[in-house]
């Protein structure tokens, strides 16, 4: 599938990082690095746009290594950018360590993947149909 895609920012096109990677990198583009304090977030710029086809979205989600080593992560994650969203790219982050930790330009800040999705209609109904699970909410099939 081609994605069309404007690149404002100063860093080369998304890339899968192997064959078989469900995501694309996204790199930070500022002006100046920005520091974020413990708990602090703040709305990184990607400086790209894309035209998502009907049915699409793009999700943004944390990198693994960044959460790890750093402590930072995407506050709404995963991040959802819809098919008929035309605006740069934003990744929130928030510093969940207990130290500052320094964004730079051009850092890869998140990932990227493209999904399908389905539109459904909601039927009100007075019943569902039952199941094994039934109501049980949260825990409810155990710790193990």
């Amino acid at each position: 599938m081609n994605i069309k895609l404007i690149n404002k920012s100063k860093h080369a096109l998304p890339q899968y990082a192997t064959e078989q990677s469900a995501g694309v990198d996204l790199r930070a583009n500022l002006s100046e690095s920005v520091m974020l304090k413990p708990l602090q977030r703040a709305l990184i710029s990607t400086g790209l746009s894309i035209e998502l086809p009907k049915g699409f979205e793009a999700q943004i989600r944390p990198r693994s290594g960044l959460a790890f080593k750093q402590g930072i992560t995407v506050l709404n994650s995963p991040g959802t950018i819809d098919a008929d969203y035309r605006g740069d790219i934003g990744v929130i982050l928030i510093n969940l360590s207990d130290t500052d930790v320094e964004i730079k330009d051009g850092e890869r800040v998140a990932q990227m993947v493209i999904t399908k999705h389905e539109t459904v209609t909601f039927t009100e109904s007075e019943e569902l149909l039952a199941t094994e699970r039934g109501a049980g909410g949260f825990g409810h099939t155990g710790t193990n």
